[in-house]
C-alpha cells in the first residue's frame, strides 16, 4: 500500500503482551497477513521460538515491562506501570498505527500527521463495568490492599479516557463492546467480529445423545452451574471439557451424578470431535464476543447460551427454522438453564446447515475484508490514502 505521494505506507501494530496465541492473537495474526511489512510493538513478548507462526516469525519491540523482575511470570501485576510503559514506544516514524487493545494498546502516542486505527476486544474490563466483581473475585473487597487496588483502578479509567482522544478510529469486536466504548470514551465504532477459523471445523450433521460445554473453569464461566443443572435432569447427559481454577468444584458438582463426565483438559482433536457430535453447546459466560459458540456452530451444532454480550450477536434465537442456530436463557441460574433445556428439545430439530451457515459470517475473510475498508476510510479521511 503507497501513500498519496507514492511512498510506502509505513505500518506500525501494537498489542499488549504476546505470551500465548489466543482469541485477541488471532486478530494480530490478520492483521499482519493484511500489512505484511507491519513492525509489531507489545509491553512483553514471552513467545516461543516455536510459536511465532501466526505472526510470520517476528520478534516484537517490548517495553521495559520485559525486564522487570518476574514478568515472564506475573507480567500483569505491573498493570499500574503499563500505561507510562506503552507512552514510551516512539511510534513517530509510521503513517499507520493499528492497536489491538484490550487494556492499554489504545494508549499509543500519535500526532496529528498519523492515522491509529484502534481495534478493541474491550475497554479495559476490571478498571470499567467489572471493577467490583474483579475486586470481589480477587479477595479485594475491603482493606488496605483493596484501596490501594481502588486508587489504582481509578487512575487507569482517567488515563484510559484521555488517550481515548489518540484514536482517530475504533472498531469494536461486537456491537456489545460497542456500547461499552460509547459508555467509556463517548466515541462511536464500527463492529467488525474478530476472525474464527471456521474452516477449521467439518459439518457434521449426525449428532450424538449428549451436551457439550468446554472452557477455561474461571468463575465467570459458570461451569459449575451448568454441572449442577445438568445433575437435576438424570435423563440428559453431558460431557464437560476443560480445567482451571474451579475445576475441584466442577468434580464436586458431577460427583454423584452418572450422567455427567467430566473429562478435563483435552486435546483439540477430543474438543473438535465432541463438539461435532453434541446434541448442543452450552455456553453460561457474559462474554464480549465469545468465539466456542461460533465453532460449534461451525460443526452444525446448535447452542444454547446465555442471553447476553457477544452471543445475542452469534447465536440466533427464532422461531424460523430456516435461521435458527440455538436457544437463550436469561437468568445465570441452574433453574433457567433447565428450562432452557427443555425449551431446546421441545422445539424439535435443528437444521446443522443453518448453524454452519451463521458461523461462515465469522470466517478470517469477512474479518479481512472489513479491516481493510474501515482502514481505508481511515487513511482517506486522514489524507493518507
Amino acid at each position: 500500500m503507497r501513500r498519496m505521494n507514492g511512498a510506502e505506507l509505513k505500518v506500525a501494530v501494537v498489542h499488549e503482551w504476546l505470551v500465548n496465541c489466543a482469541g485477541s492473537e488471532k486478530v494480530v495474526e490478520q492483521i499482519l497477513q493484511l500489512y505484511p511489512q507491519a513492525d509489531l510493538f507489545a509491553l512483553v513478548d514471552f513467545l516461543a521460538d516455536d510459536e511465532r507462526g501466526f505472526l510470520g516469525g517476528r520478534r516484537a519491540k517490548t517495553s521495559f515491562i520485559q525486564r522487570m523482575p518476574r514478568a515472564r511470570q506475573s507480567f500483569r501485576s505491573y498493570l499500574p506501570l503499563m500505561p507510562l510503559a506503552i507512552e514510551q514506544f516512539d511510534l513517530s516514524a509510521y503513517d499507520l498505527v493499528i492497536s489491538s487493545s484490550h487494556a492499554v494498546a489504545k494508549g499509543v502516542i500519535t500526532g496529528p500527521d498519523q492515522v491509529h486505527v484502534s481495534y478493541v476486544h474491550t475497554p479495559i474490563r476490571y478498571a470499567w463495568d467489572l471493577q467490583h466483581q474483579y475486586l470481589r473475585e480477587s479477595g479485594l473487597s475491603s482493606g488496605f490492599k483493596s484501596w490501594i487496588a481502588r486508587a489504582a483502578l481509578h487512575y487507569v479509567r482517567q488515563w484510559d479516557t484521555r488517550t481515548a482522544n489518540g484514536v482517530d478510529s475504533f472498531l469494536a469486536n461486537s456491537a456489545y463492546v460497542g456500547r461499552r466504548i460509547r459508555k467509556a470514551y463517548r466515541r462511536d465504532s464500527t463492529v467488525l467480529y474478530p476472525p474464527v477459523d471456521v474452516a477449521r471445523f467439518a459439518l457434521h450433521k449426525r449428532k450424538d445423545d449428549f451436551y457439550l460445554t468446554a472452557s477455561r473453569m474461571v468463575p465467570y464461566k459458570r461451569m459449575p452451574m451448568i454441572v449442577e443443572a445438568f445433575a437435576a435432569m438424570p435423563e440428559r447427559k453431558l460431557v464437560v471439557i476443560g480445567d482451571g481454577a474451579e475445576f475441584d468444584r466442577v468434580k464436586a458438582a458431577a460427583r454423584d451424578a452418572p450422567n455427567i463426565s467430566v473429562l478435563g483438559f483435552q486435546s483439540n482433536a477430543v474438543l473438535v470431535d465432541h463438539m461435532s457430535r453434541a446434541r448442543a453447546f452450552v455456553f453460561a459466560a457474559e462474554e464480549d464476543f465469545g468465539i466456542t459458540p461460533v465453532e460449534a456452530q461451525a460443526c452444525g451444532t446448535p447452542v444454547i447460551a446465555y442471553g447476553s454480550g457477544g452471543a445475542l450477536e452469534t447465536v440466533v434465537d427464532s422461531t424460523d427454522t430456516g435461521v435458527r442456530t440455538g436457544v437463550f436463557f436469561h437468568e445465570q441460574t441452574p433453574k433457567a438453564l433447565r428450562e432452557a433445556i427443555e425449551d431446546f428439545e421441545r422445539r424439535g430439530a435443528f437444521v446443522p446447515e443453518v448453524c454452519r451457515a451463521n458461523a461462515m459470517r465469522f470466517s478470517p475473510e469477512v474479518f479481512a475484508s472489513g479491516l481493510r475498508t474501515a482502514v481505508d476510510a481511515a487513511l482517506s479521511k486522514g489524507g493518507l490514502a
